[in-house]
């Protein structure tokens, strides 16, 4: 790991210990990107930068500046003086002139990270090895009086290089910052191809291929959150590139709120890459001295494929991003009512689940949306977050203590930044709902969304929570946010800053899980967004946990579990055994499969256990015991893909292995059953080859090579949504 400065030529090279990342500053002192790919000591790169392609090149100033400027491989790409290409970043005056060029001023660097004020950000781990360098590079424009800083950070045991951007008024006037990315890649083709992650809700994060053509290629969000339909992601890849082979040059966003990641190939066979808060309802008022920072971006390239890059990711979010105490320990196996009872229960109904679950070995009861105000259907009391007693009998902490005495521990769900139309709170103040004046309200869910840009909203909506977790022992919140924000309006802006409301109500979320998490250090808090709507990394760096998808049908989490774990820790996935038929897509599955599927993720149940026969109680006694002997391999090791369902419409394989490749833990699930069929080669990734492993089914020992090389040969099971687990240990 390292950063490098060549004075003279004016080169920077940052290393981390498999890739390198260069920049050079050109003739006429823009800052150029040249590099980014595997790992090189030479950093005497300069001809990159292409400064005498042409002649209207070489001439310029003379010539031809803006077609120079048009074709440059720019580091952060701006606005209005020449470059035609989509921008990182445009600037308004006070005159309403929209121009901007940074030219490069000087640099520093600083052993650590720094964090962002106000926002999730990566930090170096607390482990030997785990340490972090930054590189900041100043620019300048001296017509607008903006001071512009690019950071760079890096990890020693990561290959992913973290950015960020602060733009500093430095003039006596103000400046409207009308869209500020965070990261840009400019690249030449290599006929790539483009992976998305797309879906909507309950199919969430499908990944999804095209191929890089002329023009643009978006995936943004502007619903106020991440959203099911798109992820803050993009990779590009070269052609043929597999789990263990090709380059990757991926951007993920660190950021809960609207977002654009864009791929521009224009006429020169050039390639942008950028990605940052979306610029549509975007616009921020930056006053004479202030400073605006936008949030991380983190940018990996791999050379062995979309493996390589997944693991990366896993590994960088694991040790420099999701801070709960949870992180590296088993998460209690939990019974959700939801799908049990919806509204209808009491406090009798759920300490006869938490007695029947407790038989199986569960150990927590989470009691989910219905058990406050006059709450017994959707339409009303968000806000109302006092307990209904006519339910629960005798208060929280009565219930509380019932399901304590039954040996299991107690969560509770909250969606803490919504407002029902029907509702006390709403009554008393129906400005606190996001709204635009003389305008009627769009409901959504039938439910209207509190105003978190007003400091006095978000400290009364935190105490509601607060006071709840304080009144018992509850150790575990599922925090549920249900609707897109709309009619963006907020009582606390001016026609000015009316620009800042979608970044400051993503703030005013942080805020109030930052508050959560300080106050309630024990507490295990998992966040949701109707099911997997905020699925990003700005949330992991608050709850080490994510509920993926209100769709738990095994075969349908395939693709969304797949997608997901693309990027993000399989201990970060929220995953339950559901009820059967699935109340989402109506089909009939093995328990098994249901429980398979739910133990690459969390782990849990959502059912009502009180209606299982003896032996479906009997399986789950087995599942549960299947948990506490597989998770810790789940949560710590390392995940490869061997067989995507999503490609071959029939089977769908994933493995996971121990650091130190003693254990491996393969999970086969068959969609379809074939006739006449041979058994299916499954190659195994991630082992050592010299190294002789058994199979703890058969007891039957097999080389690490040539289980990874040959493959393992998996019979067809039969009939169809069949499963198996294939645990090797090293002997």
């Amino acid at each position: 790991m390292g950063i490098r400065v060549c004075e003279e030529k004016k080169i920077f090279s940052i290393s981390t210990p498999n890739t390198t990342y260069l920049m050079g500053v050109s003739g006429e002192n823009l800052l150029g990107h040249m590099y980014y790919g595997k790992r090189m000591e030479d950093m005497d790169g300069y001809y990159l930068l292409r400064s005498g392609d042409s002649p209207e090149e070489k001439h310029n100033h003379l010539r031809d500046k803006v077609g120079y400027l048009d074709s440059f491989s720019f580091e952060y790409p701006v606005w209005g003086t020449g470059d035609f290409r989509d921008p990182c970043l445009r600037v308004r005056d006070e005159n309403g002139y929209r121009a901007c060029e940074l030219h490069y001023e000087t640099y520093e660097i600083l052993e650590g990270k720094p964090a962002l004020s106000g926002m999730p950000s990566t930090f170096a781990g607390k482990e030997e090895g785990q340490g972090a360098r930054t590189l900041i590079i100043t620019l300048r424009d001296e017509v607008l009086g903006l001071k512009v800083l690019l950071r760079y950070s890096i990890f020693e045991d990561s290959d992913a290089i973290i950015r960020s951007v602060a733009a500093v008024n430095e003039s006596g006037k103000k400046l409207y910052l009308e869209k500020i990315l965070s990261a840009c890649l400019d690249m030449d083709n290599e006929d790539f191809d483009l992976i998305t992650l797309h879906g909507c809700w309950a199919r969430e994060r499908h990944i999804t291929p095209h191929k890089v053509s002329e023009g643009k290629h978006t995936v943004s969000s502007l619903r106020g959150e991440t959203s099911h339909h798109m992820q803050p992601f993009m990779a590009l890849t070269t052609n043929g590139t597999s789990q263990t082979e090709g380059s990757v040059y991926a951007m993920n966003f660190v950021y809960s709120g609207n977002f654009i990641a864009q791929t521009e190939l224009d006429h020169r066979e050039s390639v942008r890459m950028s990605l940052g808060i979306h610029p549509d309802g975007f616009e921020w008022v930056l006053n004479p001295g202030e400073q605006f920072e936008a949030p991380e971006a983190v940018l990996i390239y791999s050379a062995q494929g979309l493996g390589k890059m997944t693991r990366t990711f896993h590994d960088l979010y694991k040790n420099h991003l999701i801070r709960s105490k949870y992180l590296h320990s088993k998460r209690p196996i939990l019974i959700n009512n939801w799908e049990a009872t919806y509204f209808d229960f009491d406090d009798d109904k759920l300490v006869a689940i938490a007695a029947e679950a407790k038989k199986l070995g569960i150990e927590m009861l989470v009691m989910d949306d219905g058990w406050f105000g006059k709450r017994c259907n959707d339409e009303c009391a968000l806000g109302d977050w006092q307990v209904n007693e006519t339910k629960l009998r005798g208060g929280l902490k009565s219930l509380v203590d019932r399901v304590n005495a039954e040996g299991l521990k107690f969560g509770i769900w909250f969606e803490p930044e919504m407002i029902s139309p029907d509702s006390d709170l709403y009554r008393a103040h129906p400005d606190w709902a996001i709204q635009i004046p003389g305008r009627p309200i769009n409901m959504a869910r039938h439910q209207y969304v509190l105003d978190l840009t007003r400091q006095e909203i978000v400290d009364y909506a935190y105490e509601c929570v607060a006071k709840v977790i304080r009144s018992a022992n509850i150790e575990y919140v599922k925090w549920d946010m249900n609707r897109p924000l709309s009619d963006i309006g907020s009582a606390a802006l001016d026609s000015e800053h009316m620009g800042e409301f979608y970044h400051r109500y993503v703030l005013g979320v942080y805020q109030m899980q930052e508050r959560l998490i300080r106050e309630f250090p024990d507490l295990l808090l998992e966040n949701c967004s109707g099911g997997g709507g905020r699925f990003d990394p700005g949330m992991l760096y608050y709850s080490p946990q994510i509920w993926t998808s209100d769709d738990m049908d095994p075969i349908e989490r395939l693709s969304i579990q797949e997608g997901t774990a693309l990027l993000y820790p399989l201990s970060s996935m929220g995953a339950h055994i559901c009820v059967c038929p699935n109340h989402s897509v109506g089909r009939i599955t093995p328990m098994e499969t249901r429980a398979h599927a739910a133990l690459a993720g969390t782990f849990g149940y959502e059912l009502d256990i009180t209606k299982l026969t003896e032996e479906e109680k009997t399986k789950a006694i087995a599942f549960n015991r299947d948990y506490h002997k597989y998770n810790d391999l789940i949560r710590e090791g390392d995940y490869y893909r061997i067989a995507s369902y999503r490609e071959n419409y029939l089977y769908d394989c994933w493995q996971v292995t121990d650091k130190d490749q003693t254990r491996t833990l393969v999970t086969y699930i068959q969609v379809r059953y074939e006739t006449e069929r041979k058994s299916r080669r499954l190659k195994l990734s991630g082992l050592d080859p010299k190294a002789r492993y058994r199979l703890e089914q058969t007891g039957e020992l097999y080389s690490g090579e040539m289980l990874m090389n040959a493959g393992y040969l998996q019979p067809m099971l039969f009939g169809d949504y069949r499963s198996i687990l294939l645990y090797f240990t090293k002997e």
